[in-house]
């Protein structure tokens, strides 16, 4: 049996060469691809109808790594997942697939039919048809692209109405807002999105991410030495929202503030998307921040970090072109949001700039290891939408222990600002309207990573819903799902795409 499996289980450059090989021999190949978490009728009807239709029968499985299909998911790890696809007799060929670009093993195995199952019709017409209608060729290139006929079972539906993936209280309130919400509308608000024109004032910071493992203690200081074994260096900070907000709007334009020597220019451009418009700055007496984080590979814990940056403010010179620019800029511009990190870039005078020219702002000032205390929500006044975290929100309204109700509504006063959302952690958001209604999202997350950088995913994604003047409780909901995603990911590795976050609803709400 363990033979037989390893003759079916195929690495992705072994199963493009047996296509090809198979094709010169006129076989019709037919591909299936997806999680595959649990092997249950529809998926078994599914793969039979799909064998109906060719000689050769290839699955693709997608890695654990790019599952994001919704709470909980996989429920299996690949190893598994891909051994019970393999070890039914309908399929000739499996093969374990990234899929952080969705469909691209199609593109690369070019089979002569790619198979949809029944279960994922109506999600792939309202998520997937849209997304790629424009880019089709591109994905699935020649490939006949057909629907397996049959009764289906939905794996999701399954797995939410059987296992107990959140607790009642959070069942209960997904329950009463699909009741309110259906997915139509947010599909279609998130749509509405795309013609928004976006001014994006921030720190732009590169992450560097270290791994090491631990060697033991120092035979001669009091500390634990530890082995590097490599690294990884992601676009963060301003760059990150960027590439956040760059998946909903169309038109992202791009302000930041870059160091005269060693300033990683090409590296940023290389890491931003085509969409981003940028305007860089450069100071003469710091570099381009950098924040180096040393993390033990195995417990994925932070050890230490080192922060190369100057957080002195920015000088008077270097301030007015700034200033100059930004008011020749903002009235192009339906939304300015700032990513202020508190490290000498935004200055009281570019604040007050934008604070009288700006149409509408939106503001997340963050508290970190370098600026504890001196960078507080409470420098702006009148934003359009404020998002913070705990700390963040208590940090400024100076109250340690008082409810965060009476910390959020006092945050709201004291900075006279329309919207406000307070991000709790394990206990989900806080937001407030326009109308002072207050509301509570419970987490959706089951499977957390990292945390680094899921702040800047739901700032990004939450701030342009608010220029549509939805509800709070749907705005809150669609951040606390872009959070769910973002703690997936290291770092800032890669954004939330939209057709993932668009994923992630439409499972949860079934």
């Amino acid at each position: 049996m363990e033979q037989q499996l390893r003759k079916k289980i195929l690495f992705l450059d072994e199963l493009i060469k047996k296509a090809e090989s198979l094709k010169k021999d006129s076989k019709v190949i037919v591909q299936s691809h997806g999680v595959f978490d649990l092997i249950h009728p529809g998926i078994i009807n599914h793969l039979m109808s799909a064998k109906k239709n060719g000689d050769y029968l290839i699955v693709t499985v997608i890695k654990d790594k790019d599952v994001r299909r919704g709470p909980g998911r996989p429920i299996f790890p690949e190893n598994l997942r891909i051994e019970n696809v393999a070890t039914l007799e309908i399929v000739d060929y499996a093969c374990l697939v990234d899929d952080e670009t969705p469909f691209e093993c199609v593109n690369k195995i070019k089979p002569d039919i790619f198979a949809k199952g029944q279960a994922y019709k109506e999600r792939d017409r309202r998520i997937h048809e849209k997304i790629f209608k424009e880019e089709r060729e591109f994905y699935f290139g020649k490939t006949r692209i057909i629907e397996t006929s049959g009764f289906s079972f939905s794996t999701s539906q399954i797995i939410n109405n059987f296992l107990e993936i959140y607790p009642d209280e959070t069942k209960a309130f997904l329950k009463n807002f699909s009741n309110s919400y259906t997915f139509s509308y947010i599909l279609e608000s998130l749509e509405k999105l795309k013609q928004l024109r976006i001014l994006l004032v921030g720190d732009g910071i590169i992450d560097e991410y270290h791994y090491c493992s631990s060697m033991g203690k120092s035979a001669k200081s009091p500390i634990v030495v530890n082995k590097y074994i490599t690294h990884e260096v992601f676009a963060g900070g301003a760059f990150a929202v960027a590439n956040h907000v760059s998946g909903l709007c169309n038109n992202v334009h791009l302000v930041t503030l870059l160091g005269n020597n060693e300033s990683k220019e090409e590296y940023i451009l290389n890491k931003l998307k085509p969409n981003i418009r940028t305007k860089f700055f450069f100071r003469e007496d710091g570099p381009t921040i950098v924040k180096k984080r040393y993390i033990n590979q195995y417990l994925n814990q932070k050890l230490f970090e080192i922060n190369y940056l100057n957080d002195v403010s920015i000088n008077d010179k270097l301030e007015a072109t700034i200033v100059e620019y930004l008011s020749r800029e903002m009235p192009k511009h339906d939304l300015v949001l700032i990513s202020d990190f508190g490290h000498g870039f935004i200055t009281k005078k570019i604040i007050d700039t934008v604070s009288r020219q700006a149409k509408t702002i939106a503001v997340n000032a963050q508290t970190n290891a370098a600026n504890v205390g001196y960078n507080l929500i409470t420098k702006y006044q009148k934003p359009h939408y404020v998002c913070l975290d705990e700390d963040e929100a208590r940090l400024a309204a100076q109250e340690k222990y008082q409810t965060i109700d009476d910390v959020a509504y006092y945050i709201k006063q004291i900075l006279k600002t329309d919207n406000l959302i307070i991000t709790l952690g394990k206990k989900g958001s806080i937001g407030i309207n326009c109308h002072n209604e207050i509301c509570y999202t419970p987490i959706f997350s089951t499977k957390v990573v990292d945390t680094v950088g899921a702040g800047d995913a739901f700032f990004a994604f939450t701030a342009p819903l608010t220029v549509l003047e939805l509800p709070m409780e749907l705005i809150s909901f669609i951040g606390n799902a872009v959070g769910a995603l973002a703690v997936q990911i290291i770092g800032n590795k890669k954004p939330v795409e939209r057709y993932e976050l668009l994923e992630f609803i439409y499972t949860i709400l079934k």
